[in-house]
């Protein structure tokens, strides 16, 4: 029934080797490498160029041909105008997953079934479905399930949290059952040189080497505020953007006995709240309420029938899953953790896991903060 598959071509080890077992599958591979972000007209930097050249190598040495595809204006539609225009709400978005569900499994998964006219696309995530990695149980009449792979600590599901059925129907993992490490050495025994010990990328690509507060300044515009003592009431400093700043973190202010961090941020007044030391209780917080949930498969029976639904939470894919109880309200999801979390944030999602299911997201709305604090003395 699958016979001829577009894969995603990064011009990493792990879309390389993805592509070797594809094609020791059996099946007919066509590679395809997406430019995302223009850097002759954007401000950003992105490493796209040498990695075409990976790209390159990597289906020259397979045999496979290479399609390149620009989804630039998508991109900037869906993806990176919505991030700016969460940074200057105050929120903390999340591109990885956003350029998953709207670029990766919608509009590269709709060029390839509609130009390349393939039964199916695959990727080089950290991944598994309920189809199996190369669609072996595929069913017409089922919904699929996104399940955790082989490899806990490399586990990309987080990011695949917002995917629709329709794309996720046809995708395969090749790299499902397999450790990291399995890839290297495969890589390097097929001769992969080239992307063998690549480094894995991180954040945000188009950024580059620049630090993320210098590359948004380019796009939103700096505005002064205080940072204020949410214990003393005091200013303790000053910053230059909402924007540049995100729950948790450190915030390098001169001449204090103990770093400050990153409470909360206030948009109407342009202040941001502050605590001493990273052990603050105030970081710390069990309870928070999201918007609608996206449910990969489908919504949960017990919060169907209104029920408190028990399942396991994460906010950041590095983090350990935690034991949690929800249940839907007027807007979305209220989500009760055992136990408390350091820097929950706002315009982070709220990823839901059972039994090495990832069940799908909500967008974290708000923290639920049991503390007062001071207005600014200046």
């Amino acid at each position: 029934m699958f016979k001829k598959v577009a894969l995603g071509i990064s011009g990493g080890v792990d879309s390389a080797v993805a592509a070797l077992l594809l094609i020791r599958a059996g099946y007919q591979v066509e590679g395809v490498f997406m430019r995302n972000w223009d850097s002759n007209y954007e401000l950003g930097s992105c490493s796209d160029e040498k990695d075409f050249e990976d790209a390159t190598f990597v289906t020259r040495k397979l045999n496979i041909p290479l399609h390149k595809v620009h989804f630039i204006k998508e991109y900037w539609n869906d993806v990176f105008t919505v991030l700016l225009h969460e940074y200057q709400s105050g929120l903390t978005p999340n591109p990885d997953i956003l350029c998953n569900r709207y670029i990766k499994f919608d509009s590269f998964f709709k060029y390839c079934r509609n130009n390349l006219r393939v039964d199916a696309i695959a990727t080089g995530h950290y991944a598994n479905t309920s189809f199996g990695q190369f669609l072996e149980n595929f069913s017409e009449t089922e919904s699929v399930r996104l399940l955790q792979p082989a490899d806990k600590h490399k586990d990309q599901t987080f990011f695949l949290s917002q995917v629709k059925q329709f794309s996720l129907r046809r995708c395969m993992f090749p790299l499902a059952n397999l450790l990291k490490n399995e890839v290297r050495r495969i890589a390097k025994s097929e001769g992969l040189i080239n992307v063998a010990n690549k480094k894995d990328s991180t954040g945000m690509c188009f950024i580059g080497k620049k630090r993320f507060q210098d590359f948004i300044e380019d796009y939103i515009e700096p505005k002064t505020g205080f940072f204020i003592d949410i214990d003393t009431g005091k200013v303790v400093g000053e910053h230059r953007g909402l924007h540049k700043w995100t729950v948790g973190q450190r915030c390098c202010l001169a001449n204090f006995k103990n770093p400050y961090f990153i409470y909360q941020k206030d948009i109407h007044r342009n202040n941001i709240y502050v605590v001493s030391g990273t052990t603050h209780p105030a970081l710390w917080n069990k309870l928070c309420f999201t918007s609608n949930p996206h449910w990969i498969h489908s919504e949960p029976i017990d919060l169907q029938n209104n029920n408190v639904f028990e399942c396991f939470f994460r906010f950041q894919h590095t983090k350990p899953l935690e034991h949690c109880r929800i249940a839907k309200n007027n807007v979305g999801l209220t989500v009760l953790l055992n136990s408390n979390l350091r820097a929950i944030t706002e315009g982070q999602f709220s990823v839901f896991y059972k039994d090495g299911e990832c069940l799908g997201s909500a967008k974290i709305k708000e923290i639920c903060h049991n503390l007062n604090y001071s207005e600014p003395n200046k």
